[in-house]
């Protein structure tokens, strides 16, 4: 009871951190980082005439929407911008990005019945074929050469199509840009915006098994989710990353 309490307290906190940003961008002409976003998302505030931020409903990758009007030559031009927002207060803590069950990822991304298969093993969905350190599932490291190969060569050779889908999402409520703000107790408030196609670069790189057994996909961690008191939705897949490391490698 407490894990679930635990969860819809995190979910309540995602709502208030997409208020404060909102709000942030509604007063965008008292606002620091409302300012410096709209300047990186290439506006003039000279030409700004109002800007309204609201939240997305719904299960879209995008968290809210801003509004911009601006004016130039006496031509008005309504523009709208899709961000995805992550308010954090750890400079080392992990976000999840995206979580499904493993049947909902091969209809998203069409993959075979083999790594289907994997995944499945992986999560628990499959029980194991073997002894392995936790009964429920398996490691991808204590898999079979083939397996290991096989989940691997995937990974690989989808990693563009992944990471867009799982940062950036699909259709008109896709996120265009990624927004962080860092705001711990006491100390003055960090933030930092990126286009989604900067984003999608920066967590992309190596792929491979982690000593703990699970994928690391560039900057992001693919596990099985665990924990929810033991129900069938710890089974799914999930995705995790740092949002931190938007700010550090601006930094570089």
């Amino acid at each position: 009871m407490d894990k679930i309490m635990l969860g819809s307290q995190t979910a309540k906190n995602g709502f208030l951190n997409e208020e404060f940003v909102i709000n942030e961008f509604n007063s965008w002409q008292r606002s620091d980082l409302a300012g410096d976003c709209l300047i990186k998302m290439g506006y003039d505030l000279n030409e700004i005439e109002y800007v309204w931020a609201e939240k997305i409903k719904g299960s879209y990758k995008a968290d809210l929407q801003v509004r911009v009007q601006i004016t130039i030559k006496l031509k008005t031009l309504i523009d709208a911008q899709n961000l995805s927002v992550k308010l954090v207060s750890n400079p080392q803590g992990f976000n999840q990005i995206d979580k499904r069950w493993v049947a909902t990822y091969k209809k998203l991304w069409g993959f075979d019945d083999e790594i289907e298969r994997i995944l499945k093993l992986y999560t628990g969905e499959i029980i194991p074929y073997k002894s392995t350190r936790d009964s429920r599932r398996m490691f991808f490291d204590e898999m079979n050469e083939s397996e290991i190969n096989t989940i691997l060569q995937w990974f690989e050779c989808n990693q563009v199509l992944i990471l867009n889908d799982i940062l950036k999402g699909r259709g008109k409520f896709a996120a265009e840009w990624f927004l962080v703000v860092l705001k711990i107790k006491n100390e003055p408030l960090k933030w930092e915006i990126l286009s989604m196609n900067e984003t999608v670069n920066l967590y992309a790189g190596k792929l491979q098994i982690t000593k703990q057994g699970n994928l690391k996909l560039g900057k992001i961690t693919i596990q099985r989710k665990g924990g929810d008191n033991g129900r069938e939705s710890a089974k799914m897949l999930q995705f995790k990353l740092n949002p931190c490391e938007i700010l550090n490698a601006k930094k570089v």
